[in-house]
């Protein structure tokens, strides 16, 4: 199987390119950019690309479709949800539907929680593309989804995959589910491996309680905050005021 990826520089999104063999199919996953290396690549290793599917609908993720609509005949894809944000969708995809094009086969994982309709794309058993749900060594944010949904999609859905399987995340870095079941810090606090830390702070301004405060694939840090009502989100870093009144 042929994967390649173009990281766009400031946003550090991943668009993907994925083939089956030099010169038969390939699909393209996410439109965030840069995308021309991809356009390049997919002539590279004379592939016929016959679908854009996308993870969810964020700007960094979907940018420049229009790129890939204008020089390739193909199908874009999915979820309805998600659909309603984008200006060009041939067709929609639910969980547990499956893309099959050329020798690949590419299986539909609904796994919200960062954005309502979010997807992640499971390609011929070995390879999943999990976007903004899951990072090497961090987990999305749900200030637009809700935290149960982000929980749930890991650990009930990405978690139960083989360790073996390779991630290939909306940003930055990838790993395995092997690697991110043993050393990713939220899932080992799920797993009551480690403890919930009980730090007061603040979010916006809301009191809540910092429950881990952890690094983030740009650098900066994620923090899960128990809020007084006893709901969580996963938040970004630079939002949280450590050490402030509950």
């Amino acid at each position: 199987m042929i994967i390649e990826k173009s990281m766009h520089s400031e946003w550090l999104s991943n668009s993907y390119l994925v083939g089956d063999h030099e010169g038969g199919t390939g699909v393209l996953i996410d439109a965030g950019g840069p995308v021309m290396p991809l356009v390049e690549a997919a002539g590279r290793h004379g592939l016929s690309i016959s679908h854009l599917l996308v993870t969810h609908a964020d700007a960094d993720h979907i940018a420049e479709a229009g790129t890939y609509t204008s020089r390739f005949d193909l199908q874009v894809l999915a979820h309805p949800t998600e659909a309603e944000r984008m200006d060009r969708v041939d067709g929609t995809l639910a969980d547990g539907d499956t893309v099959a094009t050329g020798d690949l086969e590419v299986a539909t994982l609904l796994t919200p929680g960062h954005s309502p309709g979010h997807l992640a794309f499971l390609v011929n058993g070995t390879d999943c593309f999990t976007a903004d749900v899951l990072f090497h060594g961090t987990v999305g944010g749900t200030l637009r989804d809700s935290y149960e949904s982000l929980h749930r999609s890991i650990m009930d859905v990405l978690m139960k995959l083989p360790h073996e399987t390779r991630v290939h995340p909306g940003h930055t870095d990838p790993t395995t589910i092997g690697a991110e079941w043993e050393e990713n810090v939220f899932i080992r606090l799920w797993r009551d491996v480690d403890p919930a830390g009980d730090e007061p702070c603040t979010v916006n301004g809301r009191a809540a309680t910092l429950e881990l405060f952890a690094p983030d694939y740009d650098g900066g840090h994620k923090g899960l905050v128990r809020w007084e009502d006893g709901t969580r989100d996963v938040v970004p870093g630079s939002r949280v005021v450590k050490g402030a009144p509950r």
